[in-house]
């Protein structure tokens, strides 16, 4: 039986919480006992962790981490830390469902190359975080574990993919977590739940195992965390090299790992940290985007924290064409979530258990011809130079994280958004998330940071697209950043307070 730890351990960072267990100030047991204490008052109400280990045998593991530092044996920071991994994520021994039905009983004998570093530095794996079916749509919901509530209004949606995640770690139920981001699927939730998330250059995580490792690389696997130290520390634990993963970008992964370590250890930023830093805001892309009213002025109030931290801010529209690399993202994504999921129609029953917007896509892939894809292709690697070209004279790029607000949970997905100018229809089920793709297409690590809160207290995020692999650079400007938002991460979900 669980018992109410003396000490709030769930509360603070993970880097102290490594620091507390090292020196030996508090125990994992107590870690542990106080993870899921909290767990047990608040998940019920949120469905943000699911498949949550038994906690006889999570509390024996945290002892058994414990009798090893007794020794001088240490695994790494993440020592006895508890993690929930996202049920996209492949875990040895524990169920991923992908939120299938097809998939319930989905027991892999091996986890994949991040769930690896993650155990491999200490993490005691308690249990998943919920996703969408497929990790399809930017909203929780699937039919083996239903929705996963907005931790700043339970009525509302988390987002997604990566809801679970970011819900857990905004309630406080997990001090860490890990993502996934194919279309906004780290950036999203983030932004709706006051975090940072991370999506890394394409190539810094190994995506292991995988049957195609030349083409599918539009997803990849990333840190969440309420701050940036904790968050660089997870990346560079996420990180790392391995020779079956050919378009990898980690031969120096122990070099990666020390650069993480001094940025989350180092001293505190300076108050002119961003002085010199230029940030091109492109906001809707000169209207193209619908955006959701009092999205793009939540997001200049953003803008204005990093000119007080000494930044200059350039509002400026790329020269492309915006139609035409949502054409390409369309065909790109089709064959992509199509390669992945059709296998699965061979399973009894499949056609019917599908997801529709599964079936969309699989359909949408069936009439794609390779010069097709090829030019999409051609047309993403345009979409890059433009970026490129843009970042030779900016720190970074800033666009707004979501085109809309939390909506109601109930909802599958938004058929239009509310924008000043009127109403806009949505053509398909992810057009409501257009702004992350551009990051996406262009393989460019992209942190969303938050913006603060509109007058209903609902948070909002906004992206900052880093330089080609620059993931340290692009993280100390979200650093110096994160000094000048500190009223901002201060407010917690109202439910933190009555518990």
């Amino acid at each position: 039986m669980l018992t109410t730890p003396t000490r709030q351990l769930h509360e603070i960072s993970a880097i102290e919480l490594s620091k507390g267990i090292h020196s030996k100030q508090f125990s994992c047991h107590e870690v542990m006992s106080s993870f899921l204490e909290h767990i047990q008052r608040l998940n019920p109400h949120y469905n943000a962790i699911v498949n949550l280990r038994d906690a006889d045998i999570l509390l024996l593991q945290a002892r058994d981490a414990d009798q090893a530092l007794s020794m001088g044996q240490s695994k790494g920071w993440m020592h006895g830390l508890p993690i929930a991994v996202k049920d996209l994520a492949q875990t040895a021994g524990l169920a991923t469902t992908l939120g299938s039905p097809l998939l319930k009983n989905n027991i892999p004998q091996q986890d994949c190359f991040m769930v690896s570093q993650m155990r491999e530095s200490g993490a005691i794996l308690i249990g998943k975080t919920n996703t969408p079916e497929f990790g399809l749509g930017s909203h929780t919901f699937n039919p083996v574990f239903g929705t996963t509530a907005n931790a700043y209004d339970p009525r509302l949606s988390a987002g997604g993919s990566s809801g679970g995640a970011a819900c857990a770690l905004a309630l406080r139920m997990l001090a860490l977590a890990d993502g996934s981001d194919f279309m906004g699927s780290l950036r999203n939730p983030a932004a709706w739940q006051n975090i940072f998330g991370l999506r890394p250059s394409q190539g810094r995580i190994p995506n292991l195992p995988s049957t195609e490792l030349f083409v599918q690389q539009l997803g990849v696997e990333g840190p969440m965390a309420r701050n940036i130290a904790d968050l660089s520390m997870l990346l560079g634990t996420q990180a790392g090299h391995d020779d079956r993963f050919p378009l990898g970008i980690g031969s120096e992964s122990k070099d990666f790992m020390q650069e993480m370590k001094e940025l989350a250890m180092g001293p505190p930023p300076k108050s002119n940290s961003l002085s010199g830093i230029k940030v091109a805001w492109l906001g809707d892309l000169d209207g193209y985007l619908p955006m959701e009213r009092g999205i793009l002025s939540q997001c200049e109030k953003g803008l204005e924290r990093l000119e007080q931290g000494g930044a200059h801010i350039e509002h400026l529209t790329p020269n492309l064409d915006p139609s035409n690399v949502w054409s390409a993202w369309l065909i790109l994504r089709h064959v992509s979530v199509a390669h992945r999921l059709s296998p699965l129609l061979s399973l009894p029953g499949a056609q019917g258990q599908l997801k529709p917007e599964a079936l969309w896509e699989i359909q949408g892939a069936k009439d794609i011809s390779a010069a097709q894809f090829l030019n999409a292709s051609q047309t993403r690697s345009h979409l890059f130079q433009k970026l490129h070209t843009l970042l030779e004279n900016h720190d970074v790029l800033c666009l707004p994280s979501a085109q809309v607000w939390p909506f109601a949970k109930e909802m599958h997905w938004p058929s239009y958004i509310d924008t000043h100018k009127g109403s806009v229809q949505m053509d398909t089920y992810h057009r409501w998330m257009e702004v992350v793709i551009y990051a996406t297409l262009a393989g460019l690590p992209t942190l969303n940071v938050p913006v603060g809160f509109n007058e209903q207290g609902l948070p909002m995020g906004m992206q900052l697209i880093g330089q080609p692999r620059g993931e340290v650079q692009l993280l100390k400007i979200g650093q110096a950043y994160e000094a000048q938002i500190s009223d901002w991460l201060s407010i917690q979900p109202s439910i933190l307070g009555t518990v």
